[in-house]
């Protein structure tokens, strides 16, 4: 499966051979021995380390039910009327065919693969930038798409990458797409990573965002066994990242119930008997998001060992 996507999941693994993530980890760990694939959070890719860059077959094969339950939240943020810019990325590429249906929206973008997504959307006005077309992920880079960036203010960015720790920040394994990534978020008020918790504590090649100009992480629930993803959150925590986790809707341990989201008030890190405050229709109102049907205490738990939800 890696040979012919490029990059797979244990989650999917899992499910294809009909066992448990841990069995598929100890012997993703025994392939990886013998030099065969490159283990990361979450899966299994092929070797290469921190140069190498899946394209995007390999990547829109990846943590589907995760990214579009990302891809949910963070259009819960947009509002009517603003103007936004959006990178590059099979997430990215979720979240705008949500966007679609925001009206008044002005979306920015250097990727095609946005562009199409939004192209028969009457009410959103796609701006593209110039630049140089990268195969390998639809996305124009190079000095025409950064030149074409000089002087422009939006509200947020939105943004996606190959690895996030809280040391770096957000970071890619390829020097073009980095550069653009920079260019857009130099324009945006506001930061907001779409990251899926496979990319937690993954470092890659080239910097795109510092996590001290991060606004806002919007990701999903890790497993109950990556202690490294959840200390990851932790830490971007603990940096003033405001964290929203999202409902994957996989049953099972470690998953999320419902497509909806978990935040906890100011200073609940660490206690687990807070209740979370729930809306009922209509937009969250800012700071606070919607848990999806069926979220208990446990999910919440861990969440709560992981994350302060406001910068403080």
């Amino acid at each position: 499966m890696v040979r012919a996507n490029g990059a797979v999941s244990l989650r999917e693994l899992a499910r294809v051979v009909q066992t448990s993530e841990v069995t598929v980890r100890r012997d993703v760990r025994a392939l990886e021995a013998e030099g065969l694939l490159d283990r990361r959070h979450g899966g299994a890719v092929l070797p290469g380390g921190f140069t190498r860059e899946s394209g995007f077959p390999q990547k829109s094969h990846l943590a589907t039910a995760e990214k579009t339950a990302i891809a949910d939240v963070a259009a819960s943020l947009v509002e009517e009327g603003e103007a936004i810019v959006v990178g590059a990325g099979t997430t990215t590429q979720e979240l705008a065919r949500r966007l679609a249906r925001v009206p008044g929206l002005t979306v920015v973008t250097n990727s095609l693969l946005v562009a199409q997504a939004l192209a028969h959307a009457n009410r959103v006005e796609v701006v593209m930038t110039g630049g140089t077309l990268r195969g390998s992920n639809y996305a124009l880079v190079g000095s025409g798409a950064e030149q074409s960036l000089q002087g422009l203010r939006v509200s947020r960015a939105f943004l996606s990458g190959s690895g996030l720790t809280a040391e770096r920040g957000l970071s890619t394994s390829n020097m073009l797409s980095a550069s653009v990534d920079r260019a857009l978020v130099q324009a945006a008020a506001e930061v907001v990573v779409l990251a899926d918790h496979t990319k937690l504590g993954t470092d890659t090649m080239f910097q795109t965002v510092p996590t001290d100009v991060i606004t806002r992480l919007v990701t999903d629930e890790p497993p109950a066994h990556d202690d490294r993803a959840a200390t990851e959150l932790q830490a971007l925590a603990d940096q003033g990242v405001q964290i929203a986790v999202a409902g994957t809707g996989q049953s099972g341990p470690g998953h999320g119930h419902g497509h909806g989201t978990e935040q906890l008030p100011p200073g609940a890190r660490g206690r687990r008997d807070l209740p979370l405050p729930v809306q009922r229709g209509g937009r969250p109102p800012a700071g606070q998001f919607r848990p999806g049907p069926g979220m208990g205490a446990e999910p919440l738990e861990r969440t709560a060992r992981v994350a302060d939800m406001r910068r403080r």
